[in-house]
């Protein structure tokens, strides 16, 4: 039987589920250039030739010429609507970078308000389905029992409010205000209460002022695991460790949230005060003398440690700021003159971590005085700004504005404020000055506008600005202490509703600010200029003091306002607060000084992450810690590889991690000021400050103190690499120990490391023979010149391509390559943060060295001479490898 022919209709003869797949000749360049050639349609515009408006005689005809520029104008038009609708981008486009998310949402509530119009009506347009949480049907059992839960709650609510209002209507009864929060008096506050529906959210921490703003921008703390008892942004969604670094030091501006940074009020006669502040660190002779009169007159603030006393010895608490209310004017007529002691107020702003320390060991103080001292928790009272970089004061100065118009005495506070335009680096005034002044309503100069800075080349300009800062005419004038009243704070919180500004904004002319009000509030502010460090040239910090409620409407001006040099300011977290600290090289508290009983906390809180993360990695993706080859038959890593064993270092032995986190969780985050004994952490070892670790490393005489004693170094290598935290620090091998060699190491083993193969890596410094390195391989290289014949050259680029042989790639990492690292009795410490440094363009670490291993290794003979006396090995934890560094005290 013959075969049956084939269908003569090809493929369209026979029914198919798919469609056939594009061809790559069709959706290929055909696509593309149709796609080229509609955009190219809609952009040309039809224009007329001026001819056709002449009659024969050349004369012009008018009527003729107007109705062919017409047809011109109108050519225009629909080009530029054509073009409009081919290139046009949909409202859900027109995110912010900041708040972007991976997939775009089709929900209008989901973009910003000026964008939901235009958001809703293109979906309409495009018939885009969209699902309505109102009218959606619940899936699931709980969820229908939820739906009738909220409508049943709904129901009750209108009629609970349908009665207060007839109530009302009915009894003439009149609304009162809120009542104004006490303050308890040497007793820990509660925070604010917050809305019912935020409620929930707010058990176990407090939220920031601007908290609702962050969370939509930045990472926050886990719910369950507050930081310091408060919800705080980590880091922000967007890559910003480049835009950080030249907003902080080149170009623009950052800011933080530190309102969760804790204030305590003093208030007592100036005698007790006194007393009590040298009780805590706050000592220094020229304080108390004539050179401290600014500073106790609230014109100047003072930043250091405090510190608290425990049986014969000083323990360092933390960093601290103490701010003196402004005195009031002495009365010349002596019949005013009070028969009791004046009571001066003083600010104290600590860290939260140390919080319960310094409050504890305050109120301790402060009730054995006589007269005493009060005390107020004033965490929630008041709340602080930070910003830095160039276009700090220029943001500062587009925001705030002095409460009133009226003329100002030249040497007020607000006066000079307003000269500082043109200050690029806060640096440049004069150390810890304080401005403290009242301004009005930042949202009734929203949006911010641009501050008319003075050109570079304006030489009396720049005069005028260096007279100020060398003069400061602010120390002719009191300070405003409006900040340290409580009825001043309380009256700025009451703003008015942001309904009623937007109504007075309407009633204005276009461009126009609506004028203030008898009724609007003035609120009060401080403003500390800091240095980070000594020098004058890195950049310095802005710290903003105002009411609590106050700071998130300030905070708006800020991150909106428009910088000179372009764009906005940004908005960091904790992450970026380290990183500028790190570029600066300086510690930040608590994070590099496990020393201090918050930083031995945040330090076993660190050790549970990283076991944590360890533990969660399959056992061929992580380093095994006990089968590390350091070399010279050294097996195994020193101490716990996830942690900074200074245990291990001071030989004593402490409980299990996970028991000392989880007291450590509970006293940090209990706020009860009952039993303050049991809030303090038993922590092994000490801080030794600065001025006392420097005084011992001037003085080879002096006692070398117990081996539980650090000090915080920085830390620079010398060649390639960084350091990680972790890290384990070694100091130079004795000259003298490694002279005997055990004989019960194998000659196959590699032998240890010497001082002087060590040495040999430092650089040669110019104008100085290089040191010998007796494991540098040596090749020997062919010279040739240009001007040699090719056939020569060719001849000695063979030679030296024979004579050694090509370089493996990647090049393999052999222990007799490098000098091994020394022992385990030569480690003196570890390393709290280590990174590449974009300001020195290496690798650079800040970390904690026992201080008496330093001073032994620095005060052995025939060691530590010239340039010596300060370096160190720095190795990765997990790492084979060490590298050479120098050291510093800071």
């Amino acid at each position: 039987m013959p075969p049956k022919p084939p269908p003569t209709g090809g493929p369209s003869s026979r029914p198919q589920k798919r469609k056939d797949p594009p061809s790559s000749n069709q959706n290929g360049p055909r696509n593309r250039t149709s796609k080229r050639a509609k955009i190219n349609d809609a952009r040309t515009i039809l224009t007329q030739s001026s001819d056709a408006a002449l009659n024969t005689n050349g004369e012009l005809d008018l009527n003729s010429f107007l109705r062919a520029r017409e047809f011109e104008i109108r050519a225009l038009e629909g080009s530029m609507a054509r073009c409009k609708d081919e290139l046009m981008t949909r409202a859900f486009q027109k995110v912010p970078r900041d708040m972007r998310r991976r997939t775009a949402s089709h929900n209008v509530k989901r973009v910003p308000k000026r964008l939901r119009e235009r958001g809703a009506r293109e979906m309409k347009e495009d018939n885009t389905p969209t699902v309505d949480s109102a009218k959606k049907k619940p899936r699931s059992s709980r969820g229908r029992v939820r739906a009738e839960t909220a409508k049943r709650l709904g129901i009750l609510a209108a009629k609970k409010k349908s009665k207060n209002i007839e109530g009302k209507a009915g009894d003439g009864s009149v609304e009162t205000r809120a009542a104004r929060p006490k303050i308890r008096k040497d007793k820990l506050n509660r925070p604010p209460r917050p809305k019912s529906k935020f409620r929930k959210r707010q058990i176990h921490k407090t939220w920031l002022p601007t908290h609702m703003w962050h969370a939509k921008r930045a990472k926050m703390t886990e719910p369950k695991k507050p930081l310091w008892r408060f919800s705080i942004p980590i880091t922000c969604t967007e890559k910003s460790y480049r835009p950080t670094h030249r907003a902080g030091g080149a170009r623009g501006a950052v800011a933080w949230d530190m309102s969760y940074i804790s204030t305590i009020g003093l208030e007592g006669p100036t005698e007790s005060l006194e007393k009590v502040l040298k009780l805590v660190g706050v000592d220094e002779p020229a304080l108390w003398e004539n050179k401290g009169e600014k500073w106790r007159a609230g014109k100047r603030s003072w930043q250091g440690w405090l510190s608290r006393g425990s049986k014969d010895k000083r323990v360092q608490i933390g960093p601290s700021t103490v701010i003196w209310c402004s005195s009031e004017p002495d009365s010349t007529n002596e019949a005013d003159v009070p028969k009791k002691r004046p009571v001066r107020r003083v600010f104290v702003r600590v860290h939260p971590a140390a919080f319960l320390e310094v409050w504890s060991e305050l109120l301790r103080l402060s009730k054995m005085q006589r007269p005493s001292v009060r005390l107020e928790d004033l965490r929630f009272e008041v709340g602080s700004i930070e910003i830095t970089g160039p276009g700090s004061t220029e943001t500062l100065l587009g925001i705030l504005h002095p409460y009133g118009d009226s003329a100002l005495d030249q040497d007020s506070h607000e006066m000079t404020f307003r000269s500082l335009a043109g200050v690029t680096n806060t640096s440049s005034l004069p150390s810890n000055a304080i401005l403290a002044f009242p301004i009005m309503d930042p949202r009734l100069r929203y949006p911010p506008r641009p501050v008319k800075l003075p050109q570079a080349n304006n030489e009396e300009a720049n005069f005028s600005l260096l007279e100020i800062l060398s003069t400061w005419p602010a120390d002719a004038s009191t300070p405003s202490p409006a900040l340290f009243d409580r009825d001043a704070r309380w009256k700025a919180t009451r703003l008015p509703a942001q309904k009623s500004i937007n109504r007075r904004k309407a009633l204005e002319k276009p461009g126009v600010y609506p004028s203030l009000k008898s009724t609007d509030p003035a609120i009060p502010i401080m403003l500390l200029a800091s240095r980070l460090t000594a020098s004058t040239s890195q950049q310095g910090t802005w710290t903003l003091l105002a009411p609590w409620k106050c700071i998130l409407p300030i905070w708006y001006g800020i991150v909106h306002y428009p910088l000179s040099s372009g764009g906005n300011p940004r908005f960091g977290g904790i992450n970026e607060l380290r990183q500028t600290h790190f570029e600066h090289g300086i510690p930040m508290f608590p994070v590099d000084y496990p020393g201090t009983d918050a930083g031995f906390a945040w330090e076993a809180e660190e050790r549970e992450r990283r076991k944590g993360e360890w533990e969660r990695r399959p056992k061929g993706k992580r380093i095994e810690w006990a089968s590390l080859d350091l070399g010279a038959g050294r097996k195994g890593e020193i101490g716990r590889g996830w942690a900074c064993d200074f245990e291990r270092i001071i030989g004593i032995n402490l409980m299990s991690g996970t028991s000392l986190t989880a007291e450590t969780k509970r006293k940090m985050q209990d706020t009860l000021p009952a039993e303050p004994d049991r809030m303090k952490l038993d922590c092994p070892i000490q801080h030794l400050s600065r001025k006392a670790f420097t005084a011992l490393l001037s003085s080879p005489d002096s006692d070398i103190p117990s081996s539980s004693f650090l000090a915080t170094v920085r830390i620079t290598l010398v060649a390639k690499g960084i350091a990680s935290p972790c890290a384990r620090i070694y100091r130079l091998p004795s000259a003298a120990t490694n002279a005997n060699k055990p004989d019960s190491i194998p000659h196959s083993t590699p032998l240890h490391t010497t001082r002087a193969e060590w040495l040999s890596l430092l650089p040669s410094q110019p104008g100085s023979k290089p040191l010998p390195n007796p494991k540098k391989n040596r090749f020997q290289t062919v010279k040739f010149s240009l001007n040699d014949p090719i056939p020569q050259r060719q001849r000695f680029l063979a030679q030296y391509l024979l004579q050694n042989p090509p370089l493996p790639y990647p090049a393999p990492v052999k222990a007799g390559d490098h000098p091994l690292v020394p022992d385990e009795e030569d480690l003196i410490g570890f390393v709290t943060t280590g990174e590449f440094s974009l300001a020195e363009g290496k690798g650079v670490a800040i970390g904690s060295v026992v201080i008496s291993k330093v001073l032994e290794g620095l005060r052995k003979p025939a060691e530590g001479k010239g340039n010596e006396k300060r370096l160190c090995i720095v190795r990765n934890a997990g790492e084979i490898l060490g590298r050479l560094a120098r050291w510093e005290a800071v």
